[in-house]
């Protein structure tokens, strides 16, 4: 797949456009899944100001706005962090999940073993690899799915009562990561509504009812329901890449 994602922020003054393609390796491969770049422009006049790794950008950001999702509406005692997935955005997760919150365990699953051994020996903290992800999720208060699943690989009958998922995986109409008693028993949080209900194959194909979407709790108009099981599905906003290529930009400019 190749994807376009253009956006313009008024209130930030901002406007880019990021490239991305996505090729799902049949067999392990040193490229990642996905490769990216953001072109930041000038609203003024459409000059080109800058072109930025937006491979890196996405990572943050993506896991950024879990990390948001997760501060509202996870338990209020969370001990077990739970990862399904060892890429590049399980990386990026595991950085901003063990810098923002405390957890007494970190948990990791992934499909290829040896990945998820990697991962554990290369991050900051320890990790305890698990052999299959129900060993993974039993007793987890925050699951977050990093996954390049096309089938459910979470179930709800392995969650425990009161837990926070993020779902970041399975970006397509016809892919899934979590099951259908976990999407309809579980209060759903989106990034876009408009989105899930095309993109999603964990919203479309389980018929699950969106409660609400992040900004809605962000503001206040809608509440975060954390003492709930709660799924934040994510499919990644181009918005969320303009803001964050424009903070880059601003910084290097401010460095020269």
């Amino acid at each position: 797949f190749l994807g376009v994602m253009p956006a313009y922020s008024a209130a930030d003054d901002a406007l880019t456009t990021k490239l991305v393609t996505f090729y799902e390796h049949k067999k392990d491969s040193s490229v990642p899944s996905h490769q990216a770049t953001v072109l930041l422009f000038d609203p003024r006049n459409g000059s080109l100001k800058a072109v930025l790794d937006g491979s890196v950008i996405t990572a943050k950001r993506t896991a950024a706005v879990s990390a948001i999702a997760t501060k509202l509406l996870m338990p209020a005692f969370a001990e077990v962090l739970c990862i399904l997935g060892a890429g590049v955005q399980a990386y990026s997760h595991y950085d901003i999940f063990t810098e923002l919150f405390t957890f007494k365990e970190v948990r990791i699953w992934n499909r290829t073993k040896e990945n998820a051994v990697k991962f554990a020996d290369s991050v900051n903290g320890p990790v305890q690899v698990c052999s299959s992800a129900q060993e993974a999720v039993t007793g987890a208060d925050v699951i977050i799915t990093v996954t390049m699943a096309t089938t459910p690989i979470l179930f709800g009958d392995w969650v425990k009562p009161g837990a926070h998922i993020n779902a970041v995986g399975a970006s397509r109409p016809d892919w899934r990561e979590l099951d259908d008693e976990l999407m309809k028993n579980s209060v759903l949080f989106v990034d876009s509504r408009e989105a899930a209900l095309t993109e999603s194959g964990d919203v479309i194909l389980s018929g699950a009812e969106i409660f609400a979407e992040l900004g809605e709790v962000v503001k206040g108009t809608k509440p975060a329901l954390p003492e709930k099981t709660t799924v934040f599905k994510s499919l990644g906003m181009a918005v969320e890449d303009t803001i964050a290529a424009k903070f880059v930009y601003d910084s290097w400019s401010a460095g020269n």
